[in-house]
């Protein structure tokens, strides 16, 4: 036989705590005065919980069955390999989104395109054009990023330096 001494005085006490705890909470759902209304509340809160667990799930279960679906129908469409875009096809996407605004010229501003990364330079009229041009090109699909060297009319063209080893 081994000498074991018993729960300990953690267990004991996580033991008591619970006791009490349950104690506790049946006093509060079985008092005489306001007993009732309590539980009937708490009641009403389960199946209320349980409804909205329930739409919850039937809306996930939707979104999966739909984005399945999707899914099925993609690779019957197609062979089911998404074609990566080259540069070239990327680079004609974006002019032809940036030069639709007929307040930019084609000499004004110089598209290129590396891996998906389109780098900009040239001018713009306004900072608003600015941010409008990059957030319709980074709609265009293929686009992985945008550089911009885009400067403003009376600024410096900005560069793109290379950073040096050791340097940050």
């Amino acid at each position: 036989m081994r000498g074991e001494s018993g729960p300990g005085w953690t267990r004991t006490a996580l033991i008591g705590l619970a006791a009490g705890a349950t104690g506790a909470g049946l006093a509060y759902l079985l008092d005489p005065q306001q007993g009732r209304s309590r539980r009937s509340r708490l009641a009403d809160q389960t199946a209320a919980t349980g409804r909205r667990v329930g739409r919850q799930t039937a809306r996930l279960a939707r979104r999966l069955r739909s984005d399945a679906a999707g899914k099925l129908q993609a690779l019957r469409k197609g062979d089911g390999m998404p074609r990566p875009m080259d540069d070239a096809t990327v680079a004609d996407r974006v002019r032809s989104e940036v030069f639709r605004d007929p307040e930019l010229s084609q000499a004004a501003i110089n598209i290129n395109v590396e891996r998906g990364i389109v780098v900009l330079r040239g001018e713009v009229p306004s900072e608003a054009m600015r941010h409008q041009l990059i957030d319709r090109i980074e709609r265009v699909d293929g686009v992985w990023g945008v550089q911009d060297l885009l400067h403003l009319p009376g600024e410096p063209a900005p560069t793109r330096e290379p950073v040096e080893a050791g340097r940050t």
